[in-house]
């Protein structure tokens, strides 16, 4: 399919020379490979007094792209729907995928991201709710472990293939979050196919705080914790009392092997949206962290068709999420 491209200041040039020798607009056509039409077009939309000029005409004509009248698609009420979601520091594609989903208008995650921009370019701050506010990526490479031995660990080669398959809910991986100056932990589980998080707010990086927190915040869901999957850090050294308590098969990833529970990581990403690794945690509250945790977990997915964590738990489970027996997390104080 033949797409139209706009003259250039070149073709224009070349137009201008051959008007110049009394050459015709049939022939000038055939040498561009232009239509006729086009270059008669083009004659007389950008002749001036002076005849026809190439410089004159290129200024004519992005003049009168400029002045077109634009599709203008964030309209003033989309706005006032976006604007809030992204303030609750969903994505642009999360919002678009999201309105979608639900059969509003919507749309491109583009559109939303250049709304953001122009935000940014008049003083506003919504750029300042983005994930990645232009921040470098910095390469991972892995590295030798010198954490010491996790007591009976076994490792992820071991692991039912049907945790890596996503075809039954209850497979579930862990990790902490660390305060700026070791300050404050969080310990951060989440669901692999429904994307379910919780957190747990501890004062230590101690094993035992971590056991306890694991097993309060997964035990309401007992029957729904087949396997965990931990990073390599000493605090998961109680992974057996886990194991035993929650009657689960504990596993745990290479060491720095980060992508072997990238969903954890993403998700540890996100979290970090709300207690950002250059402030300490030890002052964070468990309220403050169940708040955080419930707008991630109200936020929709493109890898659950811009659905959220809550809906597709509920949806497989049938359980009234905010069921009060289901304690969500908790605040563990040892």
């Amino acid at each position: 399919m033949n797409t139209f491209n706009h003259l250039t200041q070149e073709e224009r040039f070349y137009i201008y020379t051959q008007l110049k020798q009394g050459v015709s607009k049939n022939q000038i056509a055939i040498t561009l490979g232009r239509h006729k039409s086009t270059i008669g077009r083009e004659i007389t939309r950008n002749t001036g007094q002076c005849g026809y000029r190439y410089k004159q005409a290129e200024r004519i004509a992005k003049q009168r792209h400029i002045d077109k009248p634009k599709n203008i698609k964030m309209t003033a009420e989309l706005q006032q729907i976006i604007t809030p979601l992204i303030k609750e520091k969903w994505s642009s594609d999360c919002i678009s995928g999201r309105l979608k989903q639900q059969g509003k208008d919507s749309v491109s995650h583009e559109t939303i991201y250049r709304y953001i921009l122009a935000n940014k370019a008049a003083g506003g701050d919504l750029y300042t709710y983005l994930r990645h506010q232009a921040k470098p990526y910095r390469k991972r490479y892995g590295k030798n472990d010198y954490r010491g031995t996790i007591p009976s660990r076994v490792d992820i080669d071991e692991r039912p293939q049907v945790v890596d398959d996503k075809t039954r809910l209850g497979d579930w991986e862990a990790d902490t979050v660390i305060g700026k100056g070791h300050k404050g932990v969080l310990v951060t589980l989440t669901e692999r196919v429904s994307k379910l998080n919780f957190a747990i707010s501890i004062e230590r990086k101690e094993s035992e705080l971590t056991k306890e927190a694991i097993i309060n915040a997964l035990e309401p869901f007992k029957r729904w914790v087949h396997t965990i999957t931990f990073d390599n850090g000493r605090e998961f050294c109680g992974h057996e009392a886990i194991a035993k308590t929650l009657d689960c098969g504990t596993y745990f990833a290479k060491p720095y092997h980060s992508w072997q529970r990238g969903l954890n990581e993403n998700h540890n990403g996100l979290l970090r949206q709300y207690f950002p690794k250059k402030e300490p945690l030890d002052k964070v509250t468990q309220d403050e962290v169940d708040s955080a945790i419930t707008a991630l977990n109200h936020r929709p997915r493109k890898g659950l068709n811009y659905r959220t964590p809550w809906e597709v738990f509920c949806q497989i489970t049938g359980v009234d999420i905010n069921n009060r027996s289901y304690a969500l997390t908790v605040n563990v104080k040892l």
